[in-house]
C-alpha cells in the first residue's frame, strides 16, 4: 500500500471525548466495530452516520439501532433526488444507472425517509439541501422540493436537520427562511463566509466544520470559524471524503477528528479542551441526545 493511500496514523488523544457529527461509515474500509473502536482510542466516543439515499439511510437506522455510540441521520442527499425523478444513465454515483421515476417516484422514496425519521435511534434528517455544483438547472426543482419535504419532515418529528449546501448559500438560506427552519439546524461541512457565518449565528444554526477548514487555500473558511460563535460550532469528519492537512488525499475516518479540532482551537486562540468541552455539548444539543 503506498503512503498515499494509507490511512494516515491514529492522533494523539484528545483530553475531552467529542463527536464526529457527520461520517460515512458505509463508505469507509474496515467494519464498524473497527472505526468505533479507532475512534474511541483517541476521545471521539459517538459518531453521527448520515444516510445519502434510501438504502443508507436503512443502514444508518440499522447500525445506530446496534450501536449505542451511533446516532443516524436519514435523508436524500440533494443530488439524489434529482437522479430519482429524472433518472441517471450514467450512474455517476456508487449506484448503478436507473430509470427516470418521476415525481411519484420522488414521493414513495420521501415517504420511507419520515418513516424513518420516526424511529428513535434517527436524531436528524439530513443531508438535504441544495448542490448547485452537481445539479444543473433541469434538477433544481426535484432537489427543492426534496429539500422544502425533508425541512418538514424535520419539524413534524422534532429531529435536527443537517444541510448540505454545495454553492448554493443564499438559496439555502432563503429557503430555511420560507418554510421556517426546524429548532436544531446544522450546516454540516460549513463553507460559507465570515459574513454567512454572523447570518447562521444570528438564526442559532449550528455550523460544522470538516478537515478542509486545515487546507492551505481554505483562509476564507478559518475565519467564517473565527467569528463563529463557540456555542454553534461542531466538528466532522464526513469521511471518508477531506481528510485534513497533512494527510490530504488519503481516506479520513472518525479517529482523524482530533486533528481537525486542534486546528480549530488555534483559529479560535482556544485551548483544545475548551473547545473539545463545547463541541461534546454542542452537538448532543444539537442531535438531541
Amino acid at each position: 500500500m503506498s503512503s498515499k493511500s494509507a490511512p494516515p496514523p491514529l492522533p494523539e488523544p484528545l483530553g475531552v471525548a467529542v463527536a464526529d457529527s457527520h461520517t460515512h461509515l458505509d463508505m469507509q474500509d474496515g467494519t464498524v466495530e473497527e472505526a468505533l473502536a479507532r475512534a474511541a482510542a483517541v476521545g471521539v466516543t459517538t459518531v453521527v452516520q448520515v444516510g445519502c439515499d434510501i438504502k443508507g439511510s436503512r443502514w444508518a437506522a440499522e447500525t445506530a439501532a446496534a450501536h449505542r455510540e451511533v446516532h443516524a441521520a436519514v435523508a436524500l442527499h440533494p443530488n439524489e433526488a434529482p437522479r430519482i425523478v429524472l433518472g441517471d444513465p450514467d450512474g455517476w454515483s456508487r449506484q448503478a444507472a436507473r430509470e427516470a421515476g418521476g415525481d411519484s417516484a420522488l414521493d414513495d422514496a420521501l415517504a420511507e425517509i419520515d418513516r424513518l425519521a420516526a424511529l428513535d435511534e434517527v436524531k436528524a434528517v439530513g443531508e438535504t439541501g441544495l448542490d448547485h455544483f452537481r445539479t444543473g438547472p433541469e434538477g433544481m426543482a426535484a432537489q427543492e422540493r426534496s429539500f422544502r419535504a425533508h425541512i418538514e419532515i424535520a419539524k413534524r418529528h422534532d429531529k435536527a436537520l443537517v444541510i448540505h449546501d454545495r454553492e448554493a448559500h443564499a438559496d439555502v438560506l432563503r429557503i430555511l427562511a420560507e418554510e421556517g427552519a426546524p429548532e436544531r439546524t446544522v450546516f454540516h461541512c460549513y463553507s460559507g463566509d465570515a459574513e454567512m457565518a454572523e447570518v447562521c449565528a444570528a438564526a442559532g444554526y449550528f455550523m460544522s466544520f470538516a478537515g478542509n477548514v486545515t487546507f492551505k487555500n481554505a483562509q476564507p473558511l478559518r475565519d467564517a470559524l473565527a467569528v463563529a460563535p463557540a456555542e454553534l460550532v461542531l466538528v466532522e469528519t464526513d469521511a471518508p471524503f477531506l481528510t485534513p492537512a497533512p494527510y490530504r488525499g488519503r481516506p479520513n475516518a472518525p479517529y482523524l477528528i482530533p486533528v481537525t479540532l486542534r486546528a480549530m482551537a488555534a483559529v479560535k486562540g482556544l485551548d483544545e479542551d475548551t473547545l473539545a468541552s463545547a463541541i461534546a455539548a454542542n452537538t448532543a444539543r444539537a442531535f438531541g441526545y
